[in-house]
C-alpha cells in the first residue's frame, strides 16, 4: 500500500471518529424534516380543517391585526394552494427580542375569521429538530460550525473513496463476503452502504454547505461562475391614504408573472414597505420557497419591480436549485423518500465503520 493510500485511511478514519456522530444527527434529523410539513400537521390536529382553495388572505389580515395590535407588520402568509388553514408569520416579535430566529407562527381558518393555532419558532417538535439540524439550537454560531464542519464531512466522502478506488479487480472491491469473519463483514457492509449512498451524500453535503455559509458561497460563486445579482428592495410612495387590499396586490402580482403561482405574500406595516409576493415560475424546482418575487406599492397598488427566476444567470440558476436539491422536493415525492433514506446511510456508515475498527483496534 502506497504511503499516500495510508494517510488517507488515517485522515478518513480520524474524521469519521471525531465527525461521525454529527453526521449522524444531521443524516437522522434531515430524514425527519424531509417531511416537516406533514408531521407538523399530524401533530397539530386543529389545523387540519378543510376549506377553500383560495383563502381569504383580506379577511385573514383584518383578524391577525385585531388579534395582535402590538404587531402591525410585516406578516407573511403561506399561500398552500389546496384548501384548508392559513398559515402565517410574524418576524422578531418583541416578546422574543434578542433571539437570532424566533417569528411567532399563526395559523388561520381558511375563510380568514379565526386564529386556530399560535405558537413561537423553536417551541413546536418539528421547529426545534429544524434549529438542531440548521444551527445545533446555537444561532449564527452553530451556522459556521456546521458549515465548516460541513466541508470536513465532503472530505470525509470523498477519502472514504479514495481509500477503496481499486488498484486491480473491480469484481472483487465490489463484492460483499456474507461468509467472511466479523471484520470483513464491517468493511464490506461500510464499503458497499458509502458507494450506494456516494452521490447522494455529496449533493446533501455540499448544499448544506451552500445553506450554512451563504456569503462564502456566494463569494465562491461570483468568483468561479457569474456574480451574484442582488434582490431589489423598491420602496412604496409616501403616505397617500389606506394601503390597498391584498387581494388587489395579489393581482398586480399575477399579472406580472402569469405563469406562476403565488407561494407567500408579505403584508407590510406602516412605513414605505410594499408587499412582496414571492411566486413559483415554470421551472423553477421548489415548490415552497420559490425563486421569483413581485413587489407592489402598498399605497398605490402599481408594480414596483419583477424577479424572475427564469431570468437569473448561471450563479442564480445554481442558487435556485441548492434548497429544493437539498430536501428532495425537485421531483416530488420519490425524490424526498429517496433523500429521507439517504439522511438514513450516515447512522449506517458510523456503526459498520466504528465496529471494524473496535474489532481491528483490539
Amino acid at each position: 500500500m502506497s504511503r499516500t493510500r495510508r494517510l488517507v485511511r488515517k485522515l478518513h478514519l480520524w474524521l469519521g471518529l471525531s465527525l461521525g456522530l454529527l453526521f449522524v444527527l444531521l443524516g437522522l434529523t434531515g430524514s425527519v424534516l424531509v417531511f416537516y410539513p406533514e408531521i407538523d400537521a399530524l401533530l397539530n390536529p386543529e389545523v387540519r380543517v378543510e376549506g377553500p382553495v383560495a383563502p381569504d388572505l383580506d379577511r385573514a389580515l383584518a383578524t391577525v391585526r385585531a388579534a395582535y395590535p402590538a404587531k402591525p407588520g410585516p406578516w407573511r402568509f403561506e399561500v398552500m394552494g389546496e384548501g384548508g388553514a392559513i398559515p402565517a408569520r410574524f418576524y422578531n416579535p418583541p416578546e422574543r427580542a434578542g433571539a437570532d430566529f424566533a417569528p411567532m407562527l399563526v395559523w388561520i381558518s381558511p375563510d380568514g375569521a379565526q386564529v386556530l393555532r399560535r405558537t413561537y419558532w423553536g417551541d413546536t417538535a418539528m421547529t426545534f429538530l429544524y434549529d438542531l439540524h440548521y444551527r445545533l439550537l446555537i444561532g449564527k454560531t452553530g451556522a459556521l460550525v456546521l458549515g465548516y464542519a460541513g466541508i470536513a464531512l465532503f472530505v470525509l466522502v470523498l477519502s472514504g473513496l479514495w481509500a477503496w478506488w481499486p488498484r486491480g479487480s473491480w469484481r472483487k472491491a465490489l463484492r460483499y463476503k456474507g461468509d467472511a469473519g466479523p471484520s470483513r463483514r464491517w468493511r464490506d457492509q461500510h464499503k458497499l452502504g458509502g458507494l450506494w449512498g456516494l452521490p447522494l451524500l455529496l449533493i446533501l453535503t455540499v448544499t448544506g454547505v451552500m445553506l450554512e455559509l451563504p456569503e462564502e458561497s456566494d463569494a465562491v460563486l461570483g468568483a468561479v461562475v457569474a456574480p451574484v445579482e442582488p434582490m431589489p428592495h423598491p420602496a412604496s410612495s409616501a403616505w397617500e391614504g389606506k394601503p390597498v387590499r391584498v387581494s388587489d396586490a395579489m393581482t398586480v402580482a399575477q399579472a406580472a408573472i402569469p405563469e406562476a403561482r403565488i407561494a407567500w405574500v408579505e403584508v407590510p406595516g406602516p412605513g414605505e414597505g410594499g408587499f412582496r409576493i414571492r411566486m413559483q415560475a415554470p421551472g423553477d424546482p421548489s415548490g415552497r420557497f420559490p425563486h421569483s418575487f413581485v413587489w407592489v406599492d402598498q399605497y398605490k397598488g402599481t408594480l414596483l419591480a419583477v424577479s424572475d427566476a427564469r431570468q437569473a444567470n448561471a450563479s442564480g440558476f445554481i442558487n435556485n436549485w441548492i434548497h429544493a436539491l437539498h430536501d428532495g422536493s425537485f421531483g416530488g415525492l420519490a425524490t424526498r423518500i429517496l433523500t429521507a433514506l439517504a439522511g438514513l446511510i450516515p447512522l449506517l456508515l458510523f456503526v459498520t465503520g466504528f465496529r471494524r475498527w473496535r474489532l481491528r483496534a483490539s
